[in-house]
């Protein structure tokens, strides 16, 4: 079944869940798209099945509470930041709920995670404004970037280069292998001052990179050019909440929350405005992410929403 206008237009909630107490800061799906799991603001962990639609087990992080939660490549492991007393990222086997690793190094929160798609590298952003390399098989820092602002980080879909955006102003584009040179791109925005950026994202086919803000904007770019293709706006967030924004897996939708529960959703090419859902959330829809592999999509307040859509076109 492929995507269309008419398919996005159908998508309708499927099951709600209430395991949460306070807001869902993040979730990630496994890669092969069996399983989603969720951090919260409740410092739980909750793993869900998505075959069964149902959770599976809940874990939790009490003392350092749990935020940008993420997959590792590694079955059962996830590595996750605090949002509580201590900077460290943790790497977690979810088998046994034991830490199999601790990343010491920022000094500030951080805002940003990004495991690599290919191998045991992530990149870390922080307030302290610095983006950190790390190897899930070393406590030791692999390379470290100081920067002129915060920062948001994410790699590329083949993991070859990552791109930090700066200070809410620019885009650089790192190769993994010499990121110690500086960066082979920058791309300089028009400078917003009513916004922050809050999150960065490549496209599956790369050719993308899709900037989300804690304003009423998103910024679509050219992940070889630089140049804005689109903006998107139209959506309700004015009280600065951090909503995540998302590509559909085939490249071609462009997804956000609002704070009013409700889901916009864009054509990347015209950026046409083809859908709006609502998922009657109770807060903002902080998380929203499509499944990698199944033609359903997560949505997440304090509840989690399963979607799924209502017509095979």
């Amino acid at each position: 079944m492929k995507l269309t206008d008419n398919v996005l237009r159908s998508f309708r909630v499927a099951k709600v869940f209430r395991e949460n107490s306070d807001k869902i800061n993040c979730f990630d799906f496994s890669s092969n798209g069996e399983t989603v799991i969720s951090s919260s603001d409740d410092d739980s962990i909750v793993l869900y099945d998505c075959q069964e639609g149902k959770p599976k087990r809940t874990l939790y992080s009490k003392k350092y509470g749990v935020d940008l939660i993420r997959y590792t490549h590694a079955a059962n492991t996830v590595v996750y930041s605090s949002n509580k007393i201590d900077d460290t990222i943790r790497y977690l086997s979810l088998h046994d709920n034991k830490y199999i690793r601790y990343f010491p190094g920022h000094n500030k929160r951080v805002v940003a995670l990004s495991m690599s798609p290919v191998d045991d590298t992530f990149i870390s952003g922080s307030l302290d404004k610095t983006i950190r390399l790390w190897d899930l098989r070393s406590p030791n820092c692999q390379g470290l970037m100081h920067l002129q602002g915060k920062p948001v980080c994410s790699f590329d879909p083949e993991g070859l280069i990552f791109a930090a955006g700066v200070n809410s102003e620019m885009v650089k584009l790192y190769d993994l292998r010499s990121f110690d040179k500086g960066p082979f791109a920058t791309f300089k925005l028009p400078y917003e001052r009513a916004c922050e950026w809050t999150g960065l994202k490549f496209s599956n086919d790369g050719k993308l990179i899709l900037v989300s803000t804690n304003g009423g904007t998103l910024r679509l770019l050219d992940a070889f050019k630089g140049a804005v293709l689109h903006s998107f706006g139209g959506y309700n967030n004015s009280k600065g909440v951090i909503l995540e924004a998302s590509f559909t897996p085939d490249s071609q939708f462009i997804m956000i929350g609002s704070e009013d529960g409700k889901i916009h959703v864009w054509n990347a090419e015209s950026g046409m405005k083809v859908a709006l859902l609502d998922g009657k959330h109770t807060g903002p829809i902080t998380c929203l992410q499509f499944n990698p592999k199944f033609m359903t999509f997560a949505s997440a307040c304090s509840n989690m929403a399963f979607w799924l859509p209502t017509i095979d076109d």
